[in-house]
């Protein structure tokens, strides 16, 4: 990915080492990366890309998707060239550099529509954080809090991106991101409102499979986004396959396979390797909106 030299965007706020315990007020439903975890007895993944579209933000349990399991962990080293100190810095600029770049992408997309765009914050941390969404640790994964309309990354998840999960490259990283303000386009578009009107009374197995389409549309934003990236002469060779690889690597039948040896298909939530292979495809093929009705359409 050619990001050096291009804008970066101002909307990020480094709480590198200033995060701190404790929880705050606001609506603790948040959107993660699945990052590993158990699933049985009709629990679901916990901690998983961008976590459900559930929690209390939506007014229900999130221990009814999430279930009990124990998450990846994520080591943290300062002097790490992705960790949460001053050597992160190229990190850091190739960060805003792609959030600069869905910026431009997306601000683009809703005026065309009559709409103004409203650009997310982006939130650096390291080790754990508080969000209008509530406390939230590293080993959680990157994750979208619509209570606030920030983005949370804990920079080291790249590492484990990469070492654990055998998703590298700029792009991989590049689409972790785009997917996490796909939500945010879903939060500003008014989807996730939709989805709670549509969930209320739903089984915790009907509530799973609805998520799953709020994630795989996230996916195929995220591909949207990656069409007009293109369009600008951005992507190397390579670098879609990369982000496909990451799709593939953070399925959910992927992920249950790696951390416990079988699937529980009843508890997904953000979709199998296949299925956010073929919307993130879907929606770089191309760049339309109207291509990602997840809900209206087979995923």
């Amino acid at each position: 990915m050619l990001w050096r030299g291009r804008r970066q965007s101002d909307n990020i706020e480094d709480q590198r080492g200033d995060s701190g315990g404790g929880f705050s007020g606001g609506s603790p439903g948040q959107f993660r990366v699945p990052i590993g975890g158990r699933a049985g007895g009709g629990s679901s993944i916990i901690l998983v890309i961008l976590v459900v579209l559930a929690g209390w933000y939506f007014g229900f349990d999130p221990s009814q998707i999430l279930g009990d399991g124990g998450g990846g962990q994520i080591t943290e080293d300062a002097s790490s060239p992705d960790g949460g100190a001053p050597a992160s810095d190229e990190m850091k600029q190739f960060v805003a550099t792609v959030l600069a770049e869905t910026e431009e992408t997306w601000t683009g997309i809703f005026k065309a529509s009559g709409l103004t765009y409203e650009d997310p914050k982006l939130v650096l941390f390291s080790g754990r954080i508080r969000s209008a969404c509530g406390f939230a640790s590293s080993a959680a994964g990157p994750f979208y809090c619509p209570g606030d309309h920030k983005v949370y990354l804990d920079m080291t998840f790249f590492q484990q991106l990469d070492q654990q999960f055998g998703a590298s490259g700029e792009f991989a990283r590049a689409y972790v991101i785009a997917h996490e303000v796909g939500h945010h386009v879903q939060n500003l578009t008014g989807m996730m409102s939709k989805f709670n009107q549509m969930r209320q009374g739903m089984s915790e197995a009907d509530a799973n499979q609805m998520s799953v389409r709020v994630e795989l549309q996230a996916d195929c934003f995220a591909g949207v986004w990656a069409h007009y990236t293109a369009q600008k002469g951005i992507l190397e060779q390579g670098d879609m396959e990369s982000a496909l690889n990451a799709a593939k690597q953070i399925g959910d039948d992927t992920l249950q396979k790696k951390m416990q040896g079988y699937v529980v298909p009843e508890s997904f939530n953000h979709g199998t390797s296949q299925q956010r292979q073929t919307w993130l495809a879907r929606g770089y093929k191309n760049g339309k909106l109207s291509d990602c009705d997840t809900f209206n359409n087979p995923v």
